[in-house]
């Protein structure tokens, strides 16, 4: 099992330098790491596999972390992590936020094959197609894993899945259901409906209203809900792929929703309709 480092680690070591250039994208991209920030994804990731690897590869953390989150270092090191103590400058140096938390973890991607997500015939998916902003691309995913949903599709057009702001939007859900990430559009919705998933998107502008879908009782099949740009929404030629074009309806006198409250909407209606009247977890429970 590999060590604790005895001592701090130096702010000059290699392996600081390697954890600080995941904060930018092509360094992610050629490593196929990235960073998890805080004690709840590292803890996800310390528990998470990337096929026949542990997620998790390195852990960097201040003497106080490591003694206050003894369990997450001990399962850090279970999962075959190799743990580095560090000062807070380390932390500091290598953290994208402004008040790390004292653990930091260097993770492998754990992006999932398209062509797997299509073979498990989700019933419920987010496709994300131009969300360019990355603390909603990770609030979605938050709220797709919540809902329940089995899957997330960023497109091609998207942020990065790897983003710091992603990860930590996320609050450890990006370890929780296969995201695929890069994927076109048109392949996206394609790949879906060939696969028996109804294609719907989310627009306020939509010439039906989720309401009256429920109503109808049309929400209870397979669904993906397909969200746009935070301030442009879908473009014709996304929307013109769906199967409908559904708005949330405002009741009162909010001009619109943000994309990450109207998915959360859109998302828990779907899962409603597809879920049996029982018992489930409270939706603000830890």
């Amino acid at each position: 099992m590999p060590p604790v480092s005895p001592e701090l680690i130096s702010p000059r070591s290699p392996r600081v330098s390697a954890a600080r250039r995941l904060g930018k994208r092509n360094f992610r991209g050629k490593e196929r790491l990235f960073l998890a920030e805080g004690p709840q994804a590292v803890r996800e990731a310390a528990g998470h596999r990337a096929g026949n690897a542990g997620t998790l590869v390195e852990l960097f953390a201040t003497v106080e972390a490591a003694e206050r989150y003894a369990d997450i270092v001990g399962a850090a090191r279970d999962a075959g992590a190799r743990v580095h103590l560090a000062s807070e400058d380390v932390i500091a140096d290598i953290s994208t936020t402004v008040t790390p938390q004292g653990l930091v973890g260097v993770c492998r991607f754990l992006d999932t094959p398209f062509e797997e997500i299509l073979a498990a015939r989700p019933r419920l998916v987010a496709v994300l197609a131009h969300v360019r902003d990355p603390g909603n691309a990770g609030t979605v995913l938050r709220c797709a894993d919540a809902a329940g949903a089995e899957a997330v599709v960023l497109t091609d057009a998207s942020v990065d899945l790897y983003n710091p702001k992603a990860v930590r939007a996320s609050v450890g859900s990006l370890f929780h259901l296969p995201v695929a990430v890069g994927v076109p559009v048109a392949q996206a919705v394609t790949g879906l409906r060939d696969v028996g998933v109804r294609l719907l998107a989310a627009d306020g502008a939509g010439d039906r209203d989720l309401d009256d879908e429920l109503d109808k009782g049309t929400m209870g099949g397979p669904t993906a809900w397909v969200f746009g740009n935070e301030a442009w929404g879908l473009p014709e030629e996304t929307r013109a792929l769906t199967d409908a074009v559904v708005r949330v309806p405002i009741h009162g006198k909010a001009e619109s929703l943000n994309l990450a409250t109207a998915a959360a909407v859109c998302l828990y209606a779907s899962a409603r309709a597809q879920r049996a009247a029982g018992g489930c977890r409270s939706v603000t429970g830890n």
